[in-house]
């Protein structure tokens, strides 16, 4: 699988996760201490992002890292 749709499969994930939790991308930014427009390219697979992104989003999002991977 290319790592563009992976990306982009992660960014989906996030928003779906956050707009469950009923957080905007704003609210989850500051959670996670990232700009707005970090958060964006983020979900939009726009940007790589390391473990340690995914781990401070997933905390953020009070659900397991591993639920950033699923379909």
């Amino acid at each position: 699988m290319p790592q563009t749709k992976i990306l982009v499969e992660i960014g989906v994930r996030i928003k779906s996760i956050r707009k469950d939790k009923k957080l905007s991308q704003s609210d989850l930014a500051n959670l996670c201490d990232f700009e707005k427009a970090t958060m964006s390219r983020i979900e939009s697979g726009q940007t790589n992002v390391t473990i340690f992104t995914l781990f401070k989003i997933s905390n953020a999002l009070n659900v397991h890292i591993s639920e950033l991977f699923k379909n």
